[in-house]
């Protein structure tokens, strides 16, 4: 079937952002039931490729309906019970909400901060582990308010030397199939993602995966997990049930959103584009876009430029320009980019994505149009000052 997504304005925020036509085509599949045997296959196959885009053999995934904020109350409920200690490696506003998660399910909160734009030494999360027991420690890999990236590999590594018997959590929300992350060879053991960002799909699931030593963690609890619908142990059969190809149900999954994601997934890991090209893309697109903002006179929320994300940007405004004066420009120039977050440097920033599909997608050149109305925005607002 020949299909092409109507004429539209360039979603180049920091998610939801482009999707192909395959993606979309395949989420106007007709209404299918959750237990049919002919969606068994889709969902299986989704929960296969998601293990390849997070270089995980061991893990096990969940794909469940929500946003990715849902990922943080599976976390909360069901791997640290009231009372337990947990380390949050803050570099922006979603380290913030991750702790606000983990406090609401009763754990006990010790936050490492840096100023806006930067991300908490491996020095102070190596003197934090040996100062106290946690029994997870988690940490944004991209966070979106400030495009700061962490060092994920170093981090996992870190706890595995320091602190093995804590669990690490990447919120990846934001970097999943944008930002490198190879699961088991960095001591990663659960990865949060979403749908809507560098996976390329529409936005409504909840992307998980949990190694085998949290899942020990979850069997080994002492109080019976916090939540109904935000529990590992109600989905656990269902995921595997699925994987061997066989229905399951506990909730009745968004089947048309997993036609998409495994679509999606399929170009991802089968695609003319290897994984390892894919990031190396991303890290051109991102460089290539910074370096021609930098020209202009922006800067980036990022205070060391070698950790800035490689699949968004936060940018601050040169002064005497206000936020909505470019996001009006570039708008009128059919362009969708997003305003700032962090609730310190709100009015004095904006923010792009240049993630997924919009880079690795063949034949794009978002990057490129959005450089050239971003040139152009800019002239024309400075000229009317």
């Amino acid at each position: 079937m020949s299909f092409q997504q109507a004429p539209h304005k360039l979603l180049l925020i920091p998610g939801p952002i482009e999707v192909s036509d395959p993606v979309l085509l395949a989420n106007a599949h007709p209404s299918m039931s959750h237990v049919s045997p002919a969606f068994a296959p889709v969902f299986s196959s989704a929960l296969k490729r998601l293990r390849k885009v997070l270089y995980t053999e061991t893990a096990q995934p969940f794909i469940i309906a929500g946003s990715g904020t849902l990922g943080w109350d599976l976390v909360a409920a069901n791997l640290i019970e009231a009372g337990e200690k947990a380390l949050v490696l803050n570099s922006g506003y979603f380290g913030d909400s991750f702790a606000d998660c983990l406090e609401t399910y009763g754990a006990k909160v010790t936050q490492i901060g840096a100023p806006v734009g930067g991300r908490p030494s491996l020095e102070e999360v190596e003197a934090a582990l040996k100062k106290d027991k946690y029994k997870v420690l988690t940490f944004t890999h991209v966070d979106t308010s400030t495009g700061v990236l962490s060092d994920a590999e170093s981090i996992g590594k870190l706890v595995q030397r320091v602190s093995p018997e804590t669990l690490v959590i990447l919120d990846g929300v934001c970097s999943v199939a944008s930002e490198e992350i190879r699961q088991d060879d960095w001591n990663i053991d659960v990865v949060v993602g979403a749908s809507q960002k560098g996976l390329s799909a529409p936005p409504g699931l909840s992307i998980t995966s949990v190694s085998k030593k949290a899942l020990t963690v979850l069997d080994n609890r002492k109080t019976p997990v916090a939540s109904y619908f935000a529990s590992y142990k109600r989905w656990l059969p269902i995921m595997q049930s699925y994987e061997a190809g066989a229905p399951g149900y506990f909730a009745t999954p968004p089947v048309n959103l997993i036609y998409a994601l495994d679509e999606s997934l399929r170009q991802i890991t089968e695609g003319p584009v290897s994984l390892e090209q894919r990031f190396k893309l991303h890290k051109e697109a991102s460089q290539k876009f910074k370096a021609a903002a930098l020209e202009l006179g922006f800067k980036q929320v990022a205070v060391n430029p070698e950790d800035g994300a490689n699949g968004m940007t936060a940018l601050y405004l040169p002064e005497g320009i206000a936020p909505p004066a470019i996001i009006g420009a570039l708008g009128a120039r059919d362009i969708v980019i997003a305003g700032g977050l962090h609730k310190d440097i709100k009015a004095k920033y904006i923010r792009f994505g240049h993630m997924g599909y919009s880079v690795a997608g063949e034949g794009r050149k978002d990057v490129d149009t959005l450089i050239a109305a971003l040139q152009s925005a800019f002239a024309e607002v400075t000229a009317s000052r």
